[in-house]
C-alpha cells in the first residue's frame, strides 16, 4: 500500500504538532506555512532584508526532523536562540541559517529545500506565498469606552495578542502570489489538513490566497480540520462551533470531510455536530491532547486518530 500524500496548512506550534503526528504515518508530507509573521526574530529579519519571515518555516522544518538522536539534536540547534543583549540576541539559529541561504538564491523554496536535505527531514516545507504578507483584522471590544466600535489592527504580532474579539482578517496584498510548488502539492494530495493553531493568523490566511483556494477546491484530496484544544488569545471565548464558522465565513466554498476535536474542548457544544454535518463532514471526537492536561496535542494520539481517518 502506497503512503498517502498529505498537505498540512498552518504555522507555529499548531502546525508543528500536526507535522510531528503526520511524519509517523507517511514520508510524503508537505507543510504549507503562513508568511505574515512580523514580530520577534522573524520580524527583524523581514524588516532588514525584505525576506519572508523564517520563524514558522523553521518550526515546521524542525518538526519534520527524525526522532533519532541525530534528528532531535539538529532540531534543537535549529530552534535555539542567541542570548545576551547584542545584535544577535533573540535570533533563532535556524532563522539566520534560512535567511543566509535566501541571500544566495532569491527563490525561497531553494533555501528551504537545502535546509530540509541538511536535516534529512521527512517531507517538505513550503511558504504559502512567495512574498511576505501583512495581516489586518477588524476587531471589536478594544476600547472599553466604545466596546461595539470596530477597529482595524494591522500586523500578526498585534492581532495574536489582542484582547478584543476578531471579526475578520484580510491579507495585504489582497491577491498575493501563491508559491507554485505549494499549488502543485495541493493538487496532487490525498489529504489536506487545516489546523490546529492560531485560527486567524495561522489557519485562515491560507484561505485568503486566491490561487491556494482554487487549488484546494480543485484538489481531489479529502479535507481534515484539526481543532484547537481550547480557545485562547485571538479566539478567546470562542466555542468550537465558532471556530468552524470562522473558516466558512472566510471561505464559503470550503467543505470539510472530517473534523477532529478533543472531547475536553467540545464539552457541551451541541451545535458543533449539526454545524459539521451541514458542511457534509464527520465529527470525530476523541482524546488527542497531552495527558498532563496542557494545551498541547499529543503527537502519538493525534497520529492514531489521523490514521483512523486515513484508514491506515
Amino acid at each position: 500500500m502506497s503512503l498517502p500524500k498529505v498537505v498540512a496548512f498552518g504555522g507555529g506550534h499548531g502546525l508543528a504538532a500536526t507535522l510531528m503526528a503526520l511524519k509517523r504515518l507517511t514520508d510524503q508530507v508537505t507543510a504549507v506555512v503562513t508568511v505574515a509573521d512580523d514580530g520577534g526574530s522573524s520580524g527583524r529579519l523581514r524588516d532588514e532584508f525584505g525576506c519572508l519571515p523564517p520563524g514558522d518555516l523553521r518550526m515546521a522544518l524542525a518538526a519534520l526532523t527524525g526522532d533519532d538522536t541525530e534528528g532531535r539534536l539538529w532540531a534543537n540547534v535549529l530552534q535555539s536562540r542567541f542570548g545576551g543583549t547584542g545584535p544577535l540576541a533573540g535570533h533563532a539559529v535556524g532563522n539566520l541559517l534560512i535567511a543566509a541561504l535566501w541571500q544566495r538564491d532569491p527563490d525561497p523554496v531553494v533555501g528551504l529545500d537545502q535546509v530540509g536535505r541538511l536535516l534529512e527531514i521527512q517531507g517538505r516545507v513550503l511558504p504559502m506565498s512567495s512574498v511576505p504578507l501583512v495581516i489586518s483584522a477588524d476587531v471589536v471590544g478594544i476600547d472599553p469606552v466604545a466596546p461595539d466600535e470596530i477597529r482595524r489592527l494591522t500586523g500578526q504580532a498585534r492581532i495574536a495578542v489582542t484582547e478584543g474579539s476578531v471579526l475578520q482578517v484580510r491579507l495585504e496584498p489582497a491577491d498575493p502570489p501563491a508559491c507554485p510548488e505549494a499549488v502543485e502539492s495541493i493538487l496532487a494530495a490525498d489529504y489536506l489538513v487545516f489546523g490546529p493553531g492560531s485560527w486567524f493568523t495561522s489557519v485562515v490566511p491560507h484561505l485568503l490566497v486566491p490561487d491556494l483556494v482554487a487549488a484546494i477546491l480543485a484538489s481531489p484530496a479529502k479535507r481534515i480540520c484539526v481543532m484547537n484544544l481550547l480557545p485562547a488569545a485571538e479566539t478567546s471565548g470562542f466555542t468550537p462551533s465558532r471556530h468552524v464558522e470562522v473558516l466558512a465565513e472566510h471561505c464559503p466554498q470550503l467543505t470539510l470531510d472530517t473534523v477532529i476535536a478533543d472531547r475536553r474542548f467540545v464539552g457541551n457544544d451541541a451545535h458543533l455536530q449539526r454545524l459539521v454535518e451541514s458542511m457534509r463532514a464527520e465529527l470525530l471526537v476523541g482524546d488527542v491532547g497531552m495527558r498532563d492536561g496542557s494545551a498541547r496535542h499529543d503527537p502519538f494520539l493525534l497520529a492514531a486518530t489521523l490514521a483512523v481517518v486515513m484508514k491506515l
